[in-house]
């Protein structure tokens, strides 16, 4: 099975939809993955995550579901933080998160990192569990059941079929690192995706399977439809 992890197009966060710079990313997408096809097509319950989907859907002719686990929303209320005068921020993208995050303390806890007092007054212990939970079922759905004592997966209904799901950044992080088995926390201050970024996982094997990363945050669709790349529209390379 291969496994594309695809973030939504540029957006407006209110409304919830895609810009025009967007759309056209979402269509470079759907472009890049007709090539070759999908066989399902999953996406949040976000509009501008499935705004990015639809023109995959309608190139291939295959149904959207949408999931709502996956929406940012949850994350957000897990995985954010209060930085006072009535805002919050992601906790990866502060320097005195990605501090604590970077202890080997935390790290050697591995997928239990959130148990560390440290983190004791923040919800990151109920939203790593709920995304460890929702995204082992999702892969067990697929015919993958994750063996999380030994950090890996068992292929009950091994499949060649090629699975895309639309979603977000901030959810991405700890749903990659529950499906890697790599602490959030290292993965969160040490890599990211961008705007439509394309990460593909391959799922090898007729038993024992352990996921493989072949492409992080793949921008390659864009540089081809002419459309400017990088990280999030702001760093330029």
């Amino acid at each position: 099975m291969l496994f594309f992890y695809i973030r939504h197009g540029t957006p407006t966060y209110n409304p919830d939809a895609l810009t025009p710079l967007g759309k056209r990313q979402a269509e470079a997408i759907g472009k890049r993955l007709a090539m070759y096809g999908v066989d399902k097509i999953f996406s949040s319950t976000s509009n501008r995550a499935y705004e990015t989907a639809i023109p995959t859907s309608e190139l291939l002719r295959k149904e959207i579901v949408q999931l709502d686990f996956a929406n940012e929303s949850h994350a957000w209320h897990d995985f954010a933080v209060d930085i006072g005068e009535n805002k919050k921020t992601w906790a990866m993208a502060l320097p005195e998160y990605k501090a604590l995050f970077s202890r080997s303390d935390v790290l050697t806890m591995g997928r239990d990192w959130h148990k560390h007092p440290l983190f004791a007054e923040t919800n990151f212990s109920a939203g790593a569990e709920r995304v460890q939970k929702e995204a082992d079922a999702f892969f067990a759905s697929l015919g993958y059941e994750h063996d999380l004592e030994n950090n890996r997966f068992k292929a009950v209904k091994p499949t060649n079929e090629r699975i895309a799901m639309f979603a977000h950044h901030g959810f991405g992080m700890i749903f990659l690192s529950c499906i890697l088995d790599i602490p959030y926390p290292a993965l969160a201050t040490k890599f990211t995706i961008c705007h439509s970024g394309m990460t593909v996982i391959e799922f090898a094997g007729d038993d024992i399977v352990y996921p493989k990363v072949l492409q992080l945050s793949s921008d390659s669709h864009l540089y081809r439809e002419g459309i400017m790349t990088g990280y999030d529209n702001i760093i330029r390379f």
